[in-house]
């Protein structure tokens, strides 16, 4: 089937696989290929099918979306592509999170490991047992929380404003989406996910500032994770950053020409305000943390098409599991 003979309409996005699946699934972009196509998937292609422009100076108003039922049903889709692409651009998380599980539901239990008797680094004698490590079920749920915003516009910002602009706006919700999930990441490091014995140990300054001989303390306590990320609030930064012995011509090159701080210790410097006053939390990103989302963005599609937008409600649900507790140290 072409891609203007479609039948759009608000069950594509009841499919349980997603809007953007379900017309690839119905219009697949392998067909296009070696036509003038070729570089659009199949949303981008409906877009084009109603003549509608999302960027550019002469993109077009909001309103273009309604000009009928079909090219209405394109609308959530717009929204929820716009957040995702705000969403992408402030997330830090990939930095922080071992791994993403994708889940249909909202019971989620993670996954405890434990070492049994027996050293694994030891030699096995002949005949004898293998040490075993123990993965079992967590006790407690992950906690699974709904971010998002209520999108409320006004006649005229419908009527009278460029896609461009508008995607400006919901592009500033996905960060903001973001850094609220970040905040939740940096809290299940610190406190644990409500299971016992996840809470992050901690490591006492040997002052009331930083100094370099802490980070060293810090990196040597790692063993037999490595230290491979560092977060920090502003203040600590600040501490951080003034120590003599990152005080480097070469680093401090780096960090004039392109913004990159310097990485102490081999670790990757994250600077965030959720990470609790006083402190540094630092991991082994490659085992500390899960994150569990509950879908993707989520539009209300409803509202979205059949009230030209009014108000509707934009959100994203997720939780974070702590993998392996000892991967996580707090210094402070």
């Amino acid at each position: 089937m072409a891609f203007d003979n479609l039948q759009l309409d608000k069950g594509l996005y009841t499919t349980g696989q997603g809007f953007s699946a379900a017309l690839e699934q119905a219009d697949p972009s392998e067909q296009y290929r070696g036509t003038p196509l070729e570089t659009l998937d199949a949303f981008e292609r409906q877009l084009k099918r109603f003549g509608i422009r999302v960027s550019g100076a002469g993109s077009d108003r909001v309103e273009k979306f309604f000009q009928s039922a079909q090219s209405a049903a394109l609308f959530p889709e717009f929204i929820a592509r716009a957040v995702r692409r705000g969403l992408e651009s402030a997330d830090v998380l990939p930095r922080v999170v071992a791994a993403t599980t994708q889940v249909d539901g909202l019971d989620y239990r993670s996954i405890a490991c434990a070492a049994g008797e027996g050293n694994p680094e030891a030699a096995v004698a002949e005949g004898a047992l293998l040490p075993e490590t123990a993965i079992r079920v967590k006790a407690e749920l992950v906690q699974m929380r709904k971010h998002g915003r209520l999108l409320s516009a006004s006649y005229e910002a419908v009527r009278f404003h460029r896609l461009e602009l508008f995607a400006v706006t919901l592009r500033q919700i996905g960060a903001s989406i973001a850094k609220t999930l970040f905040a939740e990441a940096v809290d299940v490091l610190v406190n644990g996910d409500g299971n016992t014995g996840t809470q992050a140990a901690e490591i006492p300054l040997a002052g009331s500032a930083v100094t370099y001989a802490d980070l060293i303390t810090l990196w040597n306590s790692f063993d037999p994770y490595e230290m491979t990320t560092l977060l920090a609030p502003a203040a600590q930064m600040q501490q951080l950053l003034s120590l003599a012995e990152f005080r480097d011509a070469n680093a401090g090159l780096n960090f004039h020409g392109s913004g990159r701080m310097i990485t102490p210790l081999g670790a990757d410097l994250i600077k965030s305000a959720a990470v609790p006053a006083g402190s540094f939390v630092a991991l082994d990103k490659s085992c500390a943390l899960e994150m569990v989302r509950a879908g993707e963005i989520v539009t209300d599609h409803d509202r979205l098409i059949d009230r030209q937008l009014d108000r509707a409600a934009i959100s994203s649900t997720a939780g974070f599991a702590k993998l392996f507790p000892g991967a996580v140290k707090v210094l402070a």
